[in-house]
């Protein structure tokens, strides 16, 4: 994970097993980042 970039920059590895689990892993962070900053809406009445 060393060549893990920005979002928006390419994809580094040449090797398309490594490209699959660079895509995979920058998915899953944008994933994470989505759920910490979605509101968590309660019902109060």
């Amino acid at each position: 994970m060393k060549c893990l970039k920005a979002f928006g920059e390419r994809i580094a590895s040449r090797d398309p097993d490594r490209q699959t689990a660079e895509v995979q892993t920058r998915v899953a962070l944008m994933n994470r980042f989505n759920a910490l900053g979605t509101a968590e809406i309660k019902r109060v009445a």
